[in-house]
């Protein structure tokens, strides 16, 4: 059911031109938060990312040469991260994988930068279900509560 509706979110956020459809915030120890990006400059392939996954290691697996450049797969407690340091902005994706077992990325860098306090803002929106829509500066927001942190589905508000 969650996933259905946020498929829906998705859907409604693209058709509404956002500039990234949906992110993924995590809060880290000590405060604050870390945001991934569904859009980002780093575009290893499927393959790679695969290939990459099945070396990790809490340490950093075995690096590998990637279409991006060279790449490390670390295990963390969220799941595995890919280090790409040839990259300019976005230098590690996160690999998320939806009920059916498709490789979903998340970007470290993309787009759309919001503050902390409005970050807070959607963090507290979030229910299981999604939250309240909010609107966040040009953006309408839908929060939702996943395993890996809050997921925010955005889309340009019309302008008044």
């Amino acid at each position: 059911m969650r996933l259905a509706l946020l498929v829906a979110v998705w859907m409604v956020a693209t058709s509404a031109g956002a500039v990234d459809n949906v992110l993924l915030i995590q809060m880290q120890p000590g405060g604050g938060y870390r945001v991934w990006h569904t859009e980002g400059e780093s575009l290893i392939t499927d393959d790679e990312v695969m290939a990459l996954e099945v070396t990790a290691k809490p340490g950093g697996g075995e690096e590998m040469t990637t279409s991006v450049g060279p790449a490390r797969a670390y295990e963390t407690s969220d799941g595995v991260t890919i280090s790409l340091p040839a990259a300019r902005n976005d230098k590690a994706v996160l690999i998320d994988r939806d009920d059916c077992n498709h490789v979903r990325l998340w970007h470290a860098a993309g787009t759309t930068n919001l503050s902390e306090d409005q970050i807070t803002d959607i963090v507290m929106s979030a229910l299981p279900g999604g939250g309240k829509r909010l609107t966040i500066g040009i953006y309408h927001v839908k929060a939702f509560v996943t395993k890996l942190g809050v997921t925010a589905a955005l889309w340009n508000a019309p302008k008044k």
